[in-house]
Formats: C-alpha cells, sequence, structure tokens
C-alpha cells in the first residue's frame, strides 16, 4: 500500500523587484484594495521546462497495516484456545559445535577430524589403523528452534448474495471481511479460511469467487448453516481448532422459521466458536427482521456479537465490535 505524503514548503521571504516600492509607498489613496502585480498572470499558460512538485511516498506492509489496525480499534491480543498454542516452536537438532554433553557427541564427524589429524601430520600408520580422537577432535550435535506454523485457527466466512442485497451492500460485506481477515492473520500463523455465499441454496467457494461473486434470488439463512456444519465437521475438529463464523446479511430470511436458524446457531456453533459475529447491513430491499431474532438470545452468549452496518463509515466500528474482546 502506498500513501501519497506531501512535502511541508518551510515560509520563507521573497524579495520582488528593486525599486518596485514597498509597504506604504507608490501610488495609490488610503483604503484602495490591491490588488495582483504585473507579473502575475491568472494561471493559464503552456507547459514549462521547470520542475514540478515531488510527492513522497510511504509504503507499508498489510502485516504494518494490521498493526496500525489493532492500535487504532485498541484490538486486544488474541487469547488462544484450551491448550492450543498461536505459535510452536519446534527443536530441531541441525547444526554442529565442538562443545556438548557425550550423549550428543557426533562419532562419524569426531573419527573424520582425529583421522584428519593423524594423516596431515604424518602419525597415522595403515598397518596400525588406530584412531584416538582427543578434546580438540570432538564435535556434537547441536540444535536451533525452529518457528514451526501451527494452524488452529479457522475462519468461515458466510455472505448473503441474494437479490435483496445489492451491490452496495456486498462491497460493504468484502470490505469489512478483508480487515478481519488482515488482523487475524497478524494474530495467527497459518491462518485456515473457507467461504459460503448463499441466496436459497449455499455453496462454499473459493477466495477470488468469494470477492467478486454477483448473485441473485431467494434467502435461506438455514441453507449457509448446513454448509458451514458440513466444513467444521470435515475439516476443523473443535477440540484442535480456534473457529470463528462472520455472517454477513442484510436479514431477510425468505419464507423460514427464524427460530430453526437460532436453534441451529446455539446447539450446533455457538458451544464450539470463539465469536459467532452477525453483521447486518442494511439494504432497501431486505426486512432486516433477523438481527431481531438475535438479540433475544445474544445476552446469553459472551461469543455471540451483533453488529448493525449502516453504511461503509460504519465498517471501522463494526469491527471493533467483533474483535474488541480478544476471544
Amino acid at each position: 500500500v502506498s500513501i501519497p505524503v506531501p512535502n511541508i514548503e518551510i515560509p520563507h521571504f521573497r524579495h520582488g523587484k528593486k525599486g518596485s516600492g514597498g509597504v506604504g509607498q507608490g501610488e495609490g489613496d488610503p483604503g484602495q484594495p490591491i490588488g495582483k502585480g504585473e507579473d502575475e498572470g491568472d494561471g493559464q499558460g503552456q507547459a514549462g521546462e521547470d520542475p514540478g512538485q515531488h510527492i513522497r511516498e510511504a509504503e507499508l506492509t498489510i502485516e504494518e497495516l494490521a498493526q496500525m489496525l489493532g492500535d487504532e480499534l485498541q484490538l486486544p491480543e488474541i487469547k488462544p484456545k484450551g491448550q492450543s498454542t498461536i505459535k510452536a516452536v519446534k527443536t530441531k537438532y541441525n547444526s554442529i559445535r565442538q562443545t556438548g554433553p557425550d550423549s550428543l557427541r557426533h562419532f562419524k564427524r569426531t573419527y573424520k577430524r582425529a583421522l584428519r589429524r593423524l594423516i596431515s601430520s604424518s602419525e597415522y600408520n595403515p598397518n596400525r589403523p588406530v584412531v584416538v580422537p582427543t578434546r580438540e577432535d570432538e564435535r556434537f550435535r547441536s540444535w536451533t528452534e525452529v518457528p514451526l506454523p501451527h494452524a488452529n485457527a479457522a475462519v468461515i466466512y458466510i455472505m448473503d448474495v441474494s437479490g435483496s442485497m445489492t451491490d452496495d451492500q456486498k462491497e460493504i460485506v468484502r470490505t469489512e471481511s478483508f480487515w478481519i481477515d488482515t488482523w487475524l492473520k497478524s494474530q495467527y500463523d497459518g491462518l485456515q479460511r473457507r467461504y459460503v455465499v448463499h441466496d436459497a441454496v449455499a455453496h462454499e467457494v473459493d477466495e477470488e469467487t468469494f470477492y467478486r461473486v454477483r448473485e441473485s434470488g431467494g434467502t435461506r439463512i438455514s441453507s449457509a448453516y448446513a454448509e458451514s456444519k458440513k466444513i467444521i465437521e470435515r475439516d476443523f475438529p473443535p477440540a484442535d481448532w480456534n473457529i470463528y463464523i462472520f455472517q454477513f446479511s442484510d436479514g431477510d430470511n425468505w419464507g423460514e422459521d427464524n427460530t430453526s436458524c437460532l436453534k441451529t446457531i446455539q446447539d450446533d456453533f455457538l458451544p464450539i466458536c470463539n465469536l459467532f459475529c452477525y453483521g447486518q447491513v442494511e439494504s432497501p430491499y431486505g426486512s432486516g427482521d433477523y438481527i431481531r431474532e438475535l438479540r433475544k438470545v445474544a445476552g446469553k452468549y459472551e461469543n455471540l456479537i451483533l453488529s448493525n452496518i449502516k453504511d461503509k463509515e460504519a465498517i471501522y466500528e463494526s469491527i471493533r465490535t467483533f474483535l474488541g474482546k480478544g476471544r
């Protein structure tokens, strides 16, 4: 990401032509407005040969932007779930050193060093090939700690792509999903992500499709829940994974009883998820009923977070609402 940073011009005095008059000098009456000088144009003309202003660019990596996002929103560091750790370190024996315990002595390297010493000093007798290593010949195995990506966080993004979701609402969802993803990747090594889009029927898609798909049709939220449940059962055992679900919709749930969807959340998702976040974007066509149903049970669960996203300006506060508890 490149951000233009304009240079700050330091104010300084500039002298005019000699003898052209000064403050309180020259022709004119008291109170007469001062107009433009003779040498000043109206800003129009042909291109010249003089250099123009140069704008400096500050380049930032996505990791730096994630840290800035966390600092600005005061997002807490995420706490790992149960016995799992966010980052793992593996001890690997991949080097040799001259000191160490006898249990780590490298016999082959020690023998070669001793043999090389005897041959170079003409002390080696092929008829009596006795090789006795000295302390200087000994070599020992050594280790280094290698960071081991420990992919113990899984995120499922659910987006409503039905006809009631306009392109503006879908753009809001994609923008917020991108920044949520950026923050979570800064907290976990090897973050696993899955994407579900749905209208009346749900589909698991890849990342590129999630950020580009344009669909229409009715809305059945239960289809997205069924597809998400399949993904968790297939790929992410809850005992080993920190699971996050971020659902975005306009609140329309055509032809379905919201009670069954609430039961699915309470029975299948909330007991195993670090967070279940529902963000509702305002659409001129959606009913907006679903968030009102979720509010009836939200007070019972700390990991059920709701956010009403009115427009693009509300994305900022919605991210703080979702991630502000550090779960």
